[in-house]
């Protein structure tokens, strides 16, 4: 297929315009402050990833020039200058917001001071923080021009040093030292001053103490400039038939640290001299995206900003309600005996999932647990009741996917841990990554065999479920729980794709019952009856998937989508998607759930789903969308997709302009879906 036939909004533009949602988030004033201060963070470690990730991708791509055009779909080159540019202007915004952010924190008598501000008091304090907690942590490197520059690693801050001599006959001195973010705080603390807090990042505190690091050295006057290198973080994975699939993932991880540079950030202040001196030891060209910022670098360590000050500079706590199905019940298979039970969060307790599976653990009727793994908590409570299971008999097998970027060392521990006490583990399907968030309890009632499934758009995460907006389902609906049953033995066995009614299931099927389901839209419209579709994703940007909708939209088919992160599919355009809506929330919750809803003609078809509607969602992974059956929680589905699309505060408008518009819906009131869904689930007491 040409992808130049259809109006497209290249991947990488959108999902830059995504990230300045991120942005508008901290320069939002209706966001407490220090929320807009982590929001930096956020977008900082965004940025981050997309140049490890898609960045490194496209530069590889460029190796293979004759081709490279027709893979990306325009010129590479053009776009990575496209690319560059934005990321200026991104970067020149973040820098004026964080200037305007410092003067409000000053407000509210939270002072970021540097070495140069420090009192006397401060600075004594500095010093003995230093030496007993930084100093040993640190373990500069002496760059001379002879020497080969040191490996940078991969999202690590960096000082390079000068130590400077007035007598410009004599030669300068260089260091390097890595800021030890890993062992300490970002953020140092320091002791208030009547009603002011004060703070002082690490970076400073090095600057301020560099004389104690250099005793040794006749120098005039130092200088220090923060650097960071971004690596390419693809795994490459090597063919030797001799090592387990492990093993080869572990070796990957080695060498993805020390993966090509695609990116260096630096001060802009620091001297030329100093940056080609980098630049060159590292083997960066002016094409390779060096980027001007400001003193500081790594912000992604804004996210954990320390809570200081007026409570109201914070969110106010948000506490998960209760599943009224599961209140004061003290076995919860009787529940889902009777009914579904769908469980939505944040705004219910994951501590639901975490009761099933211990009471699961415990319960003498229960025979075996199957789970699929993709990414788990750093201290897992669903692994810890795993092991239980084990250690009270049950037989528990784990589907885990060491190929999860950035959680494969993670993966590689807990699937470790739950062998070692004696799990069946399952490192996924060769070529296919596993990422339906799926489980299976199997009882044994009554001399028969009962089965209860998980289904759900989110990881078995629980520190992830207080910021992610994601559906479970659980049910013991044969229909369902016979297909899950099915999908795990795929895993088991790969030649056993299985067939299926009512799951959804990619890469074998998924894609073709999507397309079944809009072609009975579009046959609905043609006839003149309702035909609509709602869908709720991550990610919209596969191109066979984009063409359909478009088709759709042609005959008449309404459509609402609701895309929190790269959107390629352009809504509105006259005579191609006339009756295409594309809206964008980004708010205190990360949006991930995804939920696709067809008219149907009258009677609505509802699924929650692991995937997106990307490529390698619907042919390279192992994905499941379920179809929820009972009336009652596609009621609850619906309200929370309506209470989103009256958003009108939180929304943007994704269009071709890529600008982030705040959406307008007429109403006079204002309505942020994500608080209004919170209150929503708050159980009314009695």
């Amino acid at each position: 297929m040409n992808k130049q036939s259809i109006v497209l909004i290249n991947r990488e533009l959108s999902w830059l315009s995504f990230n300045e949602r991120v942005l508008q988030e901290a320069q939002d004033k209706t966001v407490p402050l220090i929320e807009r201060i982590k929001f930096l963070g956020i977008f900082s470690n965004n940025r981050d990833e997309f140049f490890r990730v898609r960045v490194a991708t496209l530069s590889r791509v460029l190796r293979h020039q004759k081709k490279a055009e027709e893979i990306i779909g325009e010129n590479p080159v053009r776009l990575l200058n496209k690319i560059q540019k934005t990321v200026i202007d991104q970067q020149i915004k973040f820098e004026t917001v964080y200037s305007s952010l410092l003067k409000e924190l000053e407000q509210n008598n939270i002072f970021i001071i540097n070495e140069k501000q420090l009192s006397a008091e401060q600075g004594a304090h500095v010093k003995t923080f230093f030496r007993d907690k930084v100093l040993p942590s640190l373990f500069p490197i002496m760059l001379d021009s002879a020497v080969s520059f040191p490996y940078l690693k991969d999202k690590s801050g960096y000082l390079i040093i000068k130590l400077g001599k007035n007598d410009k006959k004599k030669k300068n001195k260089y260091a390097l030292i890595e800021v030890p973010t890993e062992e300490l705080s970002r953020f140092v603390v320091l002791p208030r001053v009547h009603d002011k807090n004060y703070i002082i990042l690490l970076d400073d505190v090095i600057r301020y103490c560099l004389e104690d690091i250099f005793p040794n050295f006749a120098h005039d006057f130092t200088e220090a400039y923060n650097i960071k290198l971004t690596r390419d973080a693809e795994i490459d994975i090597d063919n030797d038939i001799s090592k387990s699939f492990v093993e080869k993932i572990s070796k990957g991880l080695k060498d993805r640290k020390k993966g090509l540079p695609v990116r260096l950030v630096y001060d802009s202040k620091i001297a030329p001299d100093m940056l080609d001196f980098i630049m060159k030891k590292i083997k960066l060209g002016k094409e390779d995206n060096p980027i001007p910022g400001g003193r500081y670098h790594n912000f992604k360590d804004f996210i954990s900003f320390p809570n200081i000050g007026a409570p109201e500079l914070s969110y106010k706590k948000a506490i998960p309600s209760k599943h009224p199905d599961f209140i004061n019940k003290t076995n919860l298979f009787n529940v889902l005996k009777e009914k579904d039970v769908m469980l939505t969060f944040p705004y219910q307790s994951y501590e639901h999932i975490i009761d099933l599976l211990r009471e699961a653990s415990i319960d003498p009727k229960v025979i075996s647990i199957k789970i699929t793994l993709y990414r788990v908590a750093r201290n897992s409570n669903v692994v810890k009741a795993l092991i239980n299971a084990i250690k009270n008999g049950k037989e528990v097998t784990a589907v885990v996917e060491l190929q999860a970027r950035f959680d494969e060392e993670a993966n590689i521990y807990w699937a470790n841990k739950l062998q070692e006490e004696g799990a069946n583990i399952i490192y996924g399907v060769p070529g296919l990554k596993i990422h339906s968030k799926m489980f299976l309890i199997t009882r044994r009632e009554s001399g028969k065999i009962n089965n209860y499934a998980h289904i759900g758009t989110g990881n078995f995460n629980g520190d992830t479920a207080k910021i992610y907006t994601d559906h479970s389902l659980l049910t013991s609906d044969k229909r369902i729980t016979e297909e899950v049953e099915k999908v795990f033995v795929f895993y088991f066995d790969n030649f056993k794709s299985g067939t299926y009614k009512h799951l959804m299931v990619s890469p074998f099927f998924m894609r073709k019952r999507i397309v079944q389901l809009i072609n009975k839209e579009i046959q609905n419209a043609k006839a003149g009856k309702p035909a609509y579709i709602l869908l709720k994703l991550n990610n919209l940007v596969d191109i066979g998937m984009i063409k359909k909708l478009y088709e759709a939209s042609a005959e008449g088919v309404e459509i609402k989508l609701l895309v929190r992160g790269t959107c390629a599919l352009v809504a509105g355009v006259r005579g191609i998607s006339d009756n295409i809506e594309a809206i964008s929330i980004v708010g205190r919750y990360l949006e991930h759930s995804r939920v696709f809803i067809f008219c149907n003609g009258g009677d609505e078809k509802y699924f929650i789903s692991s995937a997106d509607w990307m490529t390698r969602n619907l042919d390279h992974r192992s994905e499941v969308a379920v179809p929820i059956y009972d009336k009652n929680i596609q009621l609850q589905l619906r309200k929370i997709i309506d209470k989103l699309w009256e958003d009108n505060t939180k929304a943007r408008v994704l269009g071709s302009k890529q600008n982030n518009e705040y959406r307008k819906t007429g109403s006079k009131l204002k309505v942020t879906a994500q608080e209004d869904i919170y209150k929503l689930f708050q159980i009314k007491k009695s």
